[in-house]
């Protein structure tokens, strides 16, 4: 159990210990990685979104992505695409047809990459002291944590209304949404304020089951959790 929680951090203290051979340049390396896998990482992992729900039976809309990470480029390319919104990337008109299954695949989609090859690419690039390819993977392995206070949140909202006394649909809407910083904005009374905190908790717990379905799909593929660096990398 332990494990479970600690898990995603020691992969990344670990494995940034591990490409730190050069010191510096080593540094700016996995901070340049970092930087461009975020820039590619938003454009297709709110395109997985809009996939995610079509799959599923849903449709799409309206999807907002910043032009910093290429939404002009895409805008002109898929019609349902927008450049700008308040958000790096947002799908902000889809259409689940009252479906739970499908809001929460929309959800999810992204997170495959987190599943794989996120994880295993990242301990990969620990192991072998890559520091580019470190840098790289951690939008990709980290994505649920980063998104805690969004699609985390998210799903956790989706889940806990369809509890009582959270699933009659005044509350459901006040609680089920992206962006958990407004919903803290818009909730007033002791059992909305509740369901936030265990929507709230929910979304952690999924970000770290998430991150585990990842470590045993990379520990199937060869690669346990990134050892620490005063051992060798077969250890």
């Amino acid at each position: 159990m332990r494990r479970f929680f600690t898990a995603p951090f020691t992969d990344a203290l670990f494995g940034l210990d591990r490409c730190m051979a050069r010191g510096v340049s080593s540094l700016a390396l996995v901070s340049l990685g970092l930087l461009l896998g975020w820039w590619l990482y938003v454009p297709v992992h709110e395109l997985l979104h809009a996939a995610g729900c079509m799959l599923a039976g849903g449709t799409v809309t309206r999807l907002e992505i910043s032009p910093i990470y290429l939404g002009g480029a895409l805008a002109s390319w898929i019609p349902w695409v927008e450049a700008g919104g308040e958000y790096a990337g947002r799908l902000s008109g889809f259409d689940t047809r009252g479906s739970d299954a499908v809001y929460l695949l929309t959800d999810f989609a992204p997170f495959l990459l987190t599943l794989f090859p996120g994880v295993w690419l990242l301990r990969c690039a620990a192991r072998a002291g890559r520091p580019l390819a470190f840098g790289l993977s951690l939008p990709l392995a980290f994505a649920p944590f980063t998104s805690i206070t969004g699609d985390a949140y998210e799903i956790g909202s989706i889940l806990i209304t369809r509890l009582k006394p959270w699933s009659d649909p005044g509350r459901r809407e006040i609680l089920r949404g992206d962006d958990l910083f407004q919903k803290v904005s818009e909730v007033s009374g002791g059992s909305l304020w509740l369901g936030l905190v265990l929507a709230s908790m929910l979304g952690l717990l999924w970000a770290y089951s998430t991150y585990a379905l990842g470590d045993g799909l990379a520990r199937t593929l060869g690669h346990p959790p990134v050892p620490h660096p005063k051992y060798s990398p077969e250890e």
